[in-house]
């Protein structure tokens, strides 16, 4: 059996004696992995990392046999960010939340689609830490668990909300939300569709971050026995470091 698609590379693992397994992101095969020969080598090595839009081909005796992988380079995403720590520490955690999140061999063109769109937002728009965030959200709804955040699940208010009920994902207005603010999730200004356009400092981007790690974690990852990936930690941890997006 065999096919062939494009992919964004999600990780590569030494395999053997100078093979790599590799995880890639396709519109038409969703998560899937194979054996690249040759992948930890010199020649491959560089074409393997996380984020690289490659064109992949995949052949196995069986559907549900490894396989291995042919690669071709498309777009070496990766490279152009290794001077841009903030940059590739979004396109690191992005390869290692969709490789924990996504079951293997099921498709999303919408998570494929909406990944490559996240790459552009980090080569071409300076609040690019926002976009992120916004990435995580659209994945959740690709997923199916899609938080509504445009009406307070008390009231049905749509002015001054500023929390999320981290049970039904649901935003939560300050009025209803007072007596049980400590049980809350914060709804960062500019997640509400009611935003100020100015940047968010770093109180606001660790807290949407919080916001979708929480529902990323009990919704999506913890079910499965899975977590949020290293990667995804260190960002946070970066971003709370910084006044706004334009400091990273």
């Amino acid at each position: 059996m065999q096919w062939t698609d494009d992919a964004i590379v999600l990780s590569a693992r030494k395999y053997g004696e100078g093979g790599a397994i590799v995880h890639v992101l396709t519109p038409e095969h969703g998560r899937h992995a194979g054996l690249v020969r040759g992948g930890s080598g010199r020649r491959q090595r560089g074409n393997l990392q996380a984020g690289n839009q490659v064109r992949v081909s995949w052949r196995g005796r069986l559907d549900e046999h490894l396989g291995s992988f042919t690669v071709e380079l498309l777009a070496a995403r990766a490279a152009a960010w290794l001077d841009d720590a903030g940059r590739l520490g979004a396109l690191t955690a992005a390869a290692a939340v969709v490789e924990a999140a996504l079951p293997e061999r099921e498709s999303h063109p919408e998570v494929y689609a909406d990944f490559c769109a996240l790459m552009d937002s980090l080569d071409h728009d300076p609040a690019w830490a926002q976009a992120y965030v916004r990435w995580e959200l659209a994945l959740l709804t690709d997923l199916g668990y899609g938080l509504d955040l445009g009406h307070c699940a008390s009231t049905g208010t749509t002015e001054d909300l500023i929390y999320v009920s981290p049970r039904s994902g649901r935003a939560v207005s300050a009025e209803a939300g007072l007596p049980y603010k400590d049980k809350l999730l914060i709804l960062p200004e500019f997640l509400r569709a009611d935003g100020a356009e100015t940047a968010p400092d770093a109180a606001a981007l660790t807290a949407g971050l919080r916001l979708t790690g929480h529902f990323l974690t009990h919704h999506v990852l913890e079910p499965h026995g899975g977590h949020l990936p290293p990667a995804r930690l260190r960002l946070v941890d970066r971003l709370s470091h910084f006044g706004t997006t334009s400091g990273i």
